[in-house]
């Protein structure tokens, strides 16, 4: 009967496990959804006319053969990663406090041939230190999609990369705000020249599990005591 309630409750642990172990897996799967292509609606053909033998044409986005940046929705465009930050921080802080009391009994209570004090004191000290240090970086370069034409002639971008290793994946996704004026002749943006940047880089599987604490030990830390 001991074993048989062993075995359920090992059972049921590894069955948690496994469970723990797909989630990221499955959650970034699921969040992959919103960084889907928009691509635009169907227009009907529309005849041109016939070809004049003329460079230009009112048909193409640019009046040159080499100017294929993006300006519409579902158009491709290239980000450029340049990130780079580093920040630091540190704080001191010290106070102390002492105090004395006495008080002669004698004295006190008009009865001089009686000998006696009363005294106490007390001494508090607090002294306290952190510092912090942070340091990203990231390098590369991925595609993304144009999703939305502002008004003000602003395009919104989203896109996402997914690198399948071994023992899990890698998640890159993008999404802002740019500047038609920002994209150069080649296609291509800086991300630091990205409005309202929303970078994430996240892996999902084993690799990514084991280097996150448990939520049992993340519990056990929050409500600790010392």
């Amino acid at each position: 009967m001991i074993l048989t309630h062993m075995f359920r409750t090992i059972g049921a642990c590894t069955f948690c496990a496994a469970l723990a172990g797909c989630n990221t897996t499955m959650m970034e799967e699921q969040n992959s959804l919103e960084y889907r292509p928009i691509m635009p609606m169907a227009e009907p053909a529309v005849r041109t006319g016939f070809a004049t033998g003329a460079i230009y044409n009112s048909a193409q986005s640019g009046l040159f053969a080499t100017d294929r940046r993006a300006s519409r929705v579902g158009d491709i465009l290239t980000v450029s990663f340049t990130e780079r930050f580093q920040a630091t921080k540190s704080q001191n802080a010290a106070n102390g406090k002492s105090t004395d009391f006495e008080v002669n009994l004698p004295g006190a209570l008009g009865l001089n041939r009686l000998e006696g004090a009363l005294s106490s004191g007390t001494n508090q000290t607090f002294t306290g230190s952190g510092s912090a240090a942070q340091s990203n970086s990231l390098s590369g370069q991925m595609s993304v999609t144009v999703a939305r034409v502002h008004d003000s002639g602003n395009l919104e971008i989203l896109g996402q990369k997914k690198l399948t290793l071994n023992n899990g994946d890698e998640y890159i996704r993008v999404r802002g705000i740019v500047r038609p004026e920002d994209i150069s002749s080649q296609n291509v943006v800086l991300s630091d020249r990205i409005a309202n940047a929303e970078i994430k880089y996240i892996g999902a599987g084993d690799v990514a599990d084991t280097s996150k604490v448990g939520w049992l030990q993340r519990t056990l830390t929050t409500i600790a005591p010392f």
